[in-house]
């Protein structure tokens, strides 16, 4: 897969803009370009110093095309370890396609989606678990998506997984030193320190497991249901958390019989907010497929936002209380909003007779129609989201190729574990061990086929 020819792509967004560049890499690419490429000086890239910038025009034979500016990279102090040309032009998309195609024309051909940042990996520049990071990066949405992506393209993630291996490599290599001297009967490896080693590793491979469900959420976005009776004001909270008209609103029970779904970031966060089917009895099939959905949505949600009418018997309250839990897992944190209080005499004798119910769950009063006490419930989302691990610096999990691996990963080190308290053969326990290795092998590309390159890379945009 390492090829060394001449590549090259737009590597900005698609469409009209002030700059456009354009990326080429690979033995030779600066040669192409010195084809198209005539400096005022008359001085030539090739014999340019590397990391340097140039003025100049492309031209078509004689023709102008466009006034640019060419950077040199020399190999391997470039992204893909190669020597790199960048072509910044103006944002024209006829200018583009033009030098593009006289690029082509040159010598050089179009690249493959993610194929610079595959070179980059195949080149060492980094490992596969960083090469990932990069799509993250250019896909992140939030602040906190960003910073996730950034640490692990950094290399976090990376350093984690070598301690591992370190320690794994370690613990077998005294294994495998006591079967080349089995007849001899002796013991290289003290089995408690071993075992110690062991359950230090399946420790820190939970952990990176555990991860993934809030590296997950915080990738995609944190799913938050709107839950309630019909007609309490799910809708209207929804719009007034979007400030948009995004579901409809009206007087009429059971409008809403599908979920909607849309994100928006708060504090850098970007959450992922769920309108569901009024919970309610009816004889409607339509309507409670969409009450169905609403149950299953309370399952996946990390955050569920039951609303209660503060204008009606506030003992309404407790029988959709008790449906909601029962569908609630125990990661997710339940707010209750106590709606419509600016129709209410006295929400705070409402409010009152309703006490917390269960450790962690939060009662507020709001209203969604004018707007009374949202940026106090945003306070809340942003808050009932963990994100002590990203603050902290621990490496989070947000690839789902990678949770799967490590997932194999510890039930390696977990037969390890198994094995050494059963004083099985050390034969038997570096087998294991050896699949732990391999697992992890797999996240950062020491491990990996061709054809596991090609299902990470063809997801990347053109000219990544």
């Amino acid at each position: 897969m390492n090829d060394q020819t001449v590549i090259c792509a737009i590597a900005t967004a698609p469409g009209m803009g002030a700059i456009a560049v354009i990326r080429l890499s690979g033995k030779g690419c600066i040669e192409v370009c010195d084809r198209l490429f005539v400096s005022p000086s008359g001085k030539r890239l090739v014999n340019a110093r590397p990391n340097t910038v140039h003025f100049g025009k492309i031209v078509d034979s004689e023709e102008l095309v466009d006034e640019v500016l060419v950077t040199v990279f020399r190999a391997p102090h470039s992204f893909t370890g190669e020597d790199s040309i960048e072509i910044s032009c103006h944002g024209s998309t006829y200018i583009q396609q033009r030098i593009l195609q006289l690029l082509i024309n040159s010598g050089a051909r179009l690249a493959a989606p993610g194929e610079f940042t595959q070179r980059a990996f195949l080149n060492g520049k980094m490992d596969l678990s960083q090469a990932e990071a990069v799509a993250d990066l250019i896909a992140s949405s939030s602040a906190t998506a960003h910073k996730m992506a950034l640490s692990q393209m950094r290399g976090g993630f990376s350093d984690e997984l070598m301690k591992l291996r370190v320690e794994l490599l370690h613990i077998t290599s005294l294994l495998e030193l006591e079967l080349d001297f089995s007849e001899e009967d002796v013991e290289f490896a003290d089995r408690s320190e071993l075992h110690s080693i062991a359950v230090g590793i399946d420790t820190l491979i939970s952990r990176l497991c555990d991860s993934f469900s809030l590296g997950n959420v915080i990738k995609n976005g944190i799913p938050v249901a709107i839950v309630g009776n019909t007609n309490v004001g799910k809708s209207t909270l929804l719009n007034a958390l979007l400030k948009e008209d995004r579901a409809i609103v009206s007087d009429i029970e059971g409008t809403t019989r599908d979920v909607i779904e849309d994100t928006i970031n708060l504090q850098g966060i970007t959450f992922r907010f769920i309108d569901t089917a009024g919970i309610r009895h009816t004889d409607d099939k339509v309507e409670n497929m969409g009450i169905e959905r609403t149950f299953s949505k309370i399952e996946q949600a990390r955050i569920v936002l039951l609303l209660i009418d503060a204008t009606k018997e506030i003992n309404q309250f407790l029988p959709y209380y008790t449906q909601v839990k029962e569908h609630i897992s125990p990661d997710t944190r339940l707010l209750i909003l106590l709606n419509k209080t600016d129709q209410s005499d006295s929400p705070d004798t409402l409010l009152s007779t309703i006490a917390p119910l269960s450790s962690g769950e939060f009662i507020l009063p709001i209203s969604a129609k004018t707007g009374h006490n949202i940026p106090h419930l945003v306070d809340q989302l942003v808050s009932a989201v963990n994100m002590e691990a990203l603050t902290s610096g621990d490496v989070i999990v947000s690839n789902t190729r990678h949770y799967e691996a490590l997932t194999h990963a510890r039930s390696a080190i977990e037969r390890v574990i198994a094995g050494l308290d059963s004083h099985l053969s050390g034969e038997f326990i570096s087998q294991d061990i050896r699949e732990c290795l391999h697992y992890l092998g797999e996240i950062t590309g020491q491990i990996t086929t061709d054809e596991v390159l090609g299902n990470i890379f063809k997801n990347f945009c053109i000219g990544k």
